[in-house]
């Protein structure tokens, strides 16, 4: 989803990351400045137009004007865009920024549907599992959830995988890799986006084991842990925790958790014993 051009509050953590020379926050800006470019276009387009305005000729008109040329460009540019963000970031940001630049189009996900993403994660959801005393499958979903079942996690500054299955995000005492993203969060439940930084991973087992002693070492989220076989009960407890800012996080968790694609899958991994996947995937993990 793309932002509105009159949210500013996006540029907040865009400015923080710019200045740390963040190569995804360059792409960010970069992408900007095409939409600055592409709304100039159309503003001189709508000028060389020898026909009056449907409406005729107002200062709301021309304000309304100005406002959907501006929210079009920036549509417009995002994704792919028409390429001048992509030769920007080549210019300006180096190898480095390049890669990511070139990531989105380039980097498949490292799973292709949700059965091979279960799979891969179950071994190490039931480990955390155990040392949270909840459900494995509440921790799958989780997962899936948050990655939409691994086909969106976010790139790190390679443009690699991050790992980050959970969107934790990476706070001051979070000493480790990390990369800057757009969010959607909510403010008494109205949804803004922003930027925001979040944890990368080097791997699967350091992305479950971080997750475990998250949640086990904050005193946040001493309602969480316990719930064993009640998923639901886990779901609720994750939103009344704060984990996300989204007033329908535990409904979305639970409608994960009870969808028949879940039901299925956990049906066949209990029944089966697949082993942990320890290290890096590769861009087409089956």
């Amino acid at each position: 989803m793309t932002a509105a051009i009159t949210d500013f509050t996006q540029y907040t953590g865009l400015r923080a990351a710019a200045g740390q020379n963040d190569p995804a926050a360059l792409r960010e800006v970069a992408s900007q400045f095409e939409a600055l470019f592409l709304q100039s276009m159309l503003k001189n387009m709508r000028e060389a137009s020898l026909g009056d305005p449907i409406f005729g000729n107002s200062d709301q008109h021309e304000m309304y004007q100005e406002m959907m040329d501006q929210q079009l460009a920036v549509e417009m540019a995002s994704g792919k865009g028409i390429g001048l963000a992509d030769m920007l970031v080549r210019q300006l940001g180096g190898q480095e920024a390049s890669k990511l630049s070139t990531s989105n189009s380039l980097v498949t996900p490292a799973w292709s549907n949700p059965q091979s993403f279960a799979r891969d994660i179950w071994p190490h959801a039931e480990r955390a599992a155990k040392e949270l005393d909840v459900a494995p499958e509440a921790i799958v979903a989780h997962a899936a959830l948050e990655s939409g079942w691994g086909a969106h996690v976010m790139p790190d500054r390679s443009g690699a995988s991050s790992y980050n299955l959970f969107g934790i995000k990476a706070g001051t005492n979070w000493t480790g890799e990390q990369v800057t993203k757009k969010t959607l969060e909510y403010d008494a439940s109205v949804p803004r986006h922003e930027y925001a930084r979040f944890r990368a991973y080097d791997t699967i087992n350091a992305t479950f084991d971080d997750y475990a002693a998250f949640l086990n070492n904050n005193p946040r989220y001493d309602d969480v842990r316990g719930h064993g076989d009640d998923v639901a009960g886990f779901a609720r407890a994750l939103q009344a925790s704060g984990y996300a800012t989204d007033p329908d996080y535990a409904d979305k968790l639970t409608r994960v958790l009870e969808s028949p694609t879940m039901r299925r899958i956990v049906s066949e991994l209990k029944n089966s014993s697949p082993q942990p996947i320890a290290g890096r995937l590769s861009a087409h993990a089956q």
